[in-house]
């Protein structure tokens, strides 16, 4: 698939994962009449729909981060690049700004991809 299908796709997560925080930050439970309007259910299943990729397109993204750990281990290169992170979040905020996305949000999200990606090439080297 294309990098502007991945690009919007990782828009859409984004955009996904704001609509949960802010759902899930509210404290009351939200009262919704009997019948919810049509829209707002196809609405949802798109984002369930979105969500799911989402999920399997981060698990992609995973495996390849299994692959470049499993080469880092086998050549003593250390997890943390952080000239590589600095250069894969200077393009994630610039696509995230195409996208109407703060910078402010694109850098907590691609702060937990990331961390998620140097506990899986840890994991990997201390099975070495």
């Amino acid at each position: 698939m294309s990098r502007k299908f991945y690009t919007r796709l990782l828009a859409l997560f984004l955009v996904s994962l704001f609509n949960y925080s802010l759902v899930s930050a509210q404290t009351a439970p939200m009262k919704t009449p009997a019948n919810t309007d049509k829209t707002l259910q196809t609405s949802r299943k798109k984002i369930d729909s979105l969500d799911k990729a989402l999920i399997q397109l981060l698990g992609e993204r995973e495996r390849v981060v299994k692959e470049i750990g499993i080469y880092k281990a086998k050549n003593n290169i250390p997890s943390l690049q952080a000239d590589r992170f600095k250069q894969v979040l200077e393009k994630s905020v610039e696509a995230g700004k195409k996208e109407g996305l703060s910078e402010t949000f694109i850098t907590e999200l691609m702060n937990a991809i990331h961390k998620e990606s140097l506990r899986i090439e840890d994991e990997l080297k201390a099975q070495k």
